[in-house]
């Protein structure tokens, strides 16, 4: 789907952790909108969204002057106490705009200097690899989170076929986890898959976060049903994998690859 692009000023770019991030102290969203378009994004349902009355993956607000803004923020938060940051809550820090714009290396320049305490990256994108030497400096104090929600590309088509593919996704993060950047898989939303999939997972990464729709929306799986989702699902004959008890058959089966300590569920795995 081709987007539309505009620059906006922002006035802030650290906003407070609440609901399912309160883990955090902050947030940083270094764009506005998601090119990625993924048909269960629970954004899709949130003011930013329906009040801009143009279709979800359609338009992107990019974030000029980002990184000054952000250092100052950064400091001022600093002084306060700990800092704890979740980068992106509603985007993704790493799709097709960021080649050109280089926003989110912009953000990551600054924490490299002046580190907070923890960031999460969560992305679905291979892009991320390219950032590699920002998140050897943060050392420990990074972790990189890559959406995996299946090993099948057939049905990452059917829920997000503007998201990059599955084996991109899988190589990106192996490659990370090489070079010694924490990572972790992060299976959300769980999406049908085969029972490959915990052997898949496990030649990459040594983490593993398991989360779906009815625990992670933040309305008991109301948002999703409210973006008709139920449909795809009865489309492809797959009715059984969507429900709030689905996650537990990737369960199960995880458990046959990983630890249970390797395993963390919903909003456990992306805590710091």
């Amino acid at each position: 789907m081709p987007y539309k692009l505009l620059n906006k000023y922002p006035k802030t770019m650290l906003n407070k952790g609440t609901g399912f991030l309160a883990d955090y102290t902050h947030s940083l969203n270094p764009y506005t909108g998601c090119s990625f378009g993924c048909a269960y994004c629970y954004v899709r349902g949130m003011p930013v969204s329906t009040f801009r009355g143009e279709e979800w993956g359609s338009w992107i607000d990019i974030k000029k002057e980002a990184a000054g803004l952000l250092e100052k923020e950064l400091v001022r938060a600093k002084s306060k106490g700990k800092v704890t940051i979740f980068m992106s809550s509603s985007t993704d820090p790493y799709q097709p705009v960021e080649v050109q714009e280089k926003v989110t290396r912009s953000l990551l320049e600054v924490m490299a200097v002046n580190p907070p305490d923890f960031l999460l990256v969560q992305t679905r994108s291979p892009l991320v690899q390219r950032d590699l030497d920002l998140f050897l400096k943060l050392k420990e104090r990074v972790r990189i989170s890559m959406t995996i929600e299946t090993d099948l590309d057939e049905i990452r088509k059917q829920f997000s076929p503007s998201a990059p593919p599955i084996p991109a996704r899988l190589k990106a993060l192996g490659e990370l986890a090489k070079s010694g950047v924490p990572v972790q898989a992060a299976i959300a939303p769980v999406l049908p898959s085969s029972a490959a999939f915990p052997d898949v997972l496990r030649s990459v990464v040594d983490r593993v976060c398991l989360d779906d729709y009815f625990m992670g929306d933040g309305s008991g799986g109301r948002r999703t049903r409210g973006l008709g989702i139920g449909s795809i699902y009865e489309k492809l004959g797959l009715e059984d994998w969507y429900g709030p008890s689905a996650y537990r058959i990737v369960y199960e089966r995880l458990l046959g690859a990983f630890d249970e300590a390797q395993i963390r569920i919903s909003r456990e795995g992306f805590a710091p």
